[in-house]
C-alpha cells in the first residue's frame, strides 16, 4: 500500500468534510477509540464500534467544529499499521493509528499530546 497516497486522500477527504468520503477509508466493523469521543459522547466511553458508530461521533464533531482542518505533518508506516500525525485547526499536534486488513482501517486510535499546553484539553 502507498501510504503517502493513503495518508493524502485522507487529509483531504476529512478538509472537504465529506463524511461519505472519509468512511470509504474504513471496514464495516472497525474499532476506533478517541478520547474526544468520550468527551462528545460519554456514553461511549472513547471506543465507537463500526462505520455507523463512527459517522454518529464524526457528524457531531463536524458540527461543534464548523473549521475542521487538518495539515498532516509526518507519517510513519509499519506492515499493516499507518500512523498519521497531523495538526488541527487549533494547532493541537494529533496522530492516528490505523491498522489495516484488505485495504481497509478495521482499527484506528485517535491519540493527542498529553499536557496542560495542548489545546485540544487532554491531560496527563
Amino acid at each position: 500500500m502507498d501510504w503517502n497516497a493513503f495518508a493524502e486522500r485522507w487529509c483531504a477527504d476529512w478538509n472537504s468534510h465529506d463524511l461519505d468520503r472519509v468512511l470509504e477509508h474504513f471496514a464495516d466493523d472497525v474499532v476506533f477509540t478517541s478520547p474526544i469521543a468520550a468527551s462528545l459522547l460519554p456514553e461511549t466511553g472513547g471506543r465507537l464500534a463500526g462505520k455507523a458508530a463512527l459517522r454518529v461521533y464524526w457528524e457531531e464533531g463536524l458540527r461543534r467544529i464548523p473549521d475542521l482542518h487538518f495539515t498532516i505533518e509526518r507519517i510513519f508506516g509499519g506492515i499493516d499499521t499507518l500512523v498519521i500525525q497531523y495538526r488541527n485547526q487549533k494547532g493541537a499536534s494529533v496522530s492516528e493509528v490505523l491498522r489495516f486488513e484488505n485495504g481497509k482501517v478495521v482499527r484506528g486510535d485517535g491519540t493527542y499530546a498529553v499536557g496542560a499546553d495542548n489545546p485540544a484539553g487532554i491531560r496527563s
